[in-house]
């Protein structure tokens, strides 16, 4: 049985919905795999949708490990946020204590599912560890709110999802899996309009994360998400897909991999789910 390790902060919906998926197909055979532990970088009562995932986890019986990077800061008297595109010699530090305590599993295959924290080279090097990210491989980084701001101040035509080889450098690890989709067209036109005129600062004042367009993007991101993770861990699982000792992604001859295309498979599985 393929061995996962999960890492998550659980900020929301969108983890839940991940960690159901996968545990669900486990469970039913369609996933060859079994989640032997999730770690969450948050302690139990910190946040309540954190705690809401927690209640999942105990539920479903899988191995439950947290430790607080908010806490962790504090006791060391870190207060002043972080330097944008440094790693800050605490995350170094919280990566080790997180390591001794996973150090009774040992799992093939790790995923960050909304795991909020860049993984350091200690950590990235100690597991074969894949991030799903919420947008196309030459697309934007940062969180799933972030990518898409930015591509609504851009005007992008098209965005995407991927899972890729977690690296120190955030969101450009090697592509494994991806998929891209349009935000043109008959979904999204109608909405495009009714920001015409007004900037981003003005339509994230004036509407937030309720703006429409803002909504129906993330819409057709999110239900790809899943079909995506599924079939990237099936991939991995049945050897197709393997992750070398120097931290390369190659297929099961042995060839390097630059990231499978699954546009047309996950669009397929998403039909008929998305609301136009």
């Amino acid at each position: 049985m393929y061995k996962l390790g999960w890492f998550s902060t659980a900020r929301g919906k969108g983890s839940r919905g991940l960690l159901k998926a996968v545990q669900d197909s486990t469970t039913a055979g369609d996933l060859k795999a079994k989640i032997k532990f999730v770690f969450c970088s948050r302690d139990p009562g910190e946040a309540e949708a954190t705690d809401v995932l927690l209640k999942m986890v105990r539920d479903y019986g899988i191995p439950l490990v947290t430790y607080s990077y908010r806490k962790f800061k504090a006791r060391l008297g870190l207060t002043k946020p972080d330097a944008a595109g440094v790693l800050p010699d605490w995350r170094l530090e919280y990566d080790r204590e997180v390591m001794a305590r996973l150090k009774n599993f040992h799992p093939d295959l790790c995923v960050l599912a909304g795991y909020m924290l860049v993984v350091g080279p200690e950590l990235c090097q100690k597991y074969n560890m894949i991030n799903l990210h919420p947008a196309a491989p030459d697309g934007p980084k940062g969180t799933w709110q972030e990518v898409i701001w930015k591509l609504i101040a851009d005007g992008t035509k098209e965005t995407g999802v991927m899972m890729h080889l977690v690296t120190p450098e955030l969101d450009r690890g090697p592509v494994v899996t991806y998929c891209r989709f349009p935000i043109r067209g008959k979904a999204f036109d109608k909405y495009w309009e009714t920001i015409r005129g007004r900037s981003i600062e003005q339509v994230q004042k004036e509407e937030g994360e309720n703006n429409l367009l803002f909504k129906t993007i993330r819409e057709h991101g999110y239900i790809r998400e899943i079909p995506l993770l599924a079939t990237t861990i099936k991939a991995f699982s049945e050897g197709k897909v393997k992750i070398t000792p120097d931290k390369k992604v190659i297929d099961s001859r042995g060839r390097l991999i630059e990231g499978y295309d699954l546009s047309r498979e996950i669009d397929e599985r998403v039909k008929g789910l998305l609301s136009i």
